[in-house]
């Protein structure tokens, strides 16, 4: 074995690929084989999109599991543990199931170079094999069409929404951005639509395809239920009423929940069944980052919003929350997103903000941040590292205030440590 820790794995995999993201499946397709892991022999139920994939998979991990199953979840990036990333059962990998898949990896792969993120994923398949999971649930990274997940195929898919982010690689609008997440569907399969605004290069893929095409506001719905804290879900076979609320904050999340559903009924679960799953699993998922309120005074909000429509969906979460106080945001950014796109839906409520200098190469210094957001006439109070800004923050707000943090997972890894906050 190359290492004995996972730590020192995790170092020598950032450094073992001469480009941090490279796109393709040759590479990853050829160790899969050698390891045995490409015909998985479990069902795949493959999330895809550009917001909401960890939520639903989420919501699929925990309605699974009060189903009975075995489910493996896959997710990326991770918080503060990689562990975070492979789960089993709900709960996350040992470090020794992860050091002992990596060795595994490393020895089928012999002479072919692998990224830091297609190592961790034939690492996760090696894992949820040797642990007998029945469903496997796999998040794709970036993409569809080129990302490692995509290499087994699901059956079913999920494809949240088709929103700008990653564009260097993506392309610089919805539907080029669609053509390449569209094909983690496959012919004959269900493919669940969780946006009514899906791009012409989505549906256009699915119809040519033969994929069994489920359309939210077609094929299923849902919407506010007759009393306060409930809601109801339509399916193809399944009418829902008076399902509690999802444990994660935000209307938006009625929506991931919503396709969790849709992909358990096409899957083949029953009404009784879904009905079930959803009343015992929904109200106790949690996942650290999204819309995570962390109770005061004063109070947090912690989200991973990283691009303009996940910030829009932040700010609406922040309207429907009235507050005495101001709202002061912490905030940090990487070079390749849109700067002003993701600050604008906050500009008009945040009273102050608190910049972050993000320890990491590619994110945008805080001064560069200062600049543009002053030029748009927004109040600075701070810059600096995490630990002086949010030691600053702290100091200035009252009990009435409410402090907001996002802009990228790296922003919230680094508020949560220093506010001591739970994996």
């Amino acid at each position: 074995m190359r290492f004995s820790t996972l730590g020192e794995w995790l170092r020598w995999q950032e450094g073992l690929h001469p480009r941090v993201i490279d796109l393709g499946l040759e590479r990853v397709a050829a160790v899969a084989k050698r390891l045995g892991v490409d015909r998985c022999g479990a069902q795949v139920i493959t999330v895809g999109g550009t917001n909401g994939k960890g939520s639903t998979v989420a919501y699929l991990d925990a309605m699974l599991q009060a189903l009975g199953y075995h489910p493996g979840a896959y997710t990326s990036p991770h918080l503060q543990r990689y562990n975070e990333r492979i789960r089993i059962g709900g709960r996350e990998a040992a470090d020794e199931a992860i050091v002992e898949a990596f060795a595994a990896v490393d020895q089928a792969r012999a002479d072919i170079s692998l990224t830091y993120f297609e190592f961790g994923t034939l690492a996760a398949f090696y894992i949820f094999r040797a642990a007998k999971c029945d469903i496997w649930l796999l998040e794709v990274g970036m993409g569809g069409r080129l990302d490692a997940v995509n290499i087994l195929s699901a059956n079913v898919a999920v494809l949240t929404n088709v929103e700008l982010d990653h564009t260097d690689w993506l392309g610089h609008d919805r539907d080029s951005i669609g053509r390449e997440k569209a094909p983690i569907m496959r012919s004959g399969r269900p493919v669940i639509l969780g946006s009514v605004d899906m791009p012409c290069s989505v549906t256009g893929y699915a119809a040519r395809l033969g994929s069994d095409a489920r359309r939210l506001g077609r094929d299923f719905d849902f919407g506010p239920g007759s009393g306060a804290g409930h809601w109801w879900w339509r399916g193809r076979g399944a009418h829902l009423p008076g399902l509690p609320l999802p444990g994660l904050a935000g209307q938006h999340q009625l929506t991931n929940a919503a396709a969790a559903l849709a992909g358990l009924e096409a899957l083949g679960e029953p009404a009784a069944r879904l009905a079930s799953a959803a009343y015992r699993a929904l109200p106790g998922v949690r996942l650290p980052g999204r819309a995570q309120w962390v109770v005061g005074p004063p109070d947090w909000l912690l989200d991973v919003a990283h691009n303009a429509a996940a910030a829009a969906r932040l700010a609406a979460l922040l309207h429907s929350r009235p507050r005495p106080g101001e709202l002061r945001c912490v905030f940090g950014l990487l070079r390749r997103k849109d700067l002003d796109g993701i600050a604008t839906p906050l500009l008009a409520i945040v009273d102050q903000w608190y910049l972050l200098d993000l320890a990491d190469a590619d994110a945008l210094a805080a001064t560069s941040v200062a600049d543009s957001l002053r030029a748009r006439d927004a109040r600075i109070a701070a810059l600096g590292p995490a630990a002086e800004v949010v030691a600053r923050v702290r100091g200035e707000s009252g009990i009435n205030d409410c402090i907001v943090a996002f802009g990228s997972f790296r922003v919230i890894a680094q508020v949560m440590r220093e506010l001591g906050c739970p994996g």
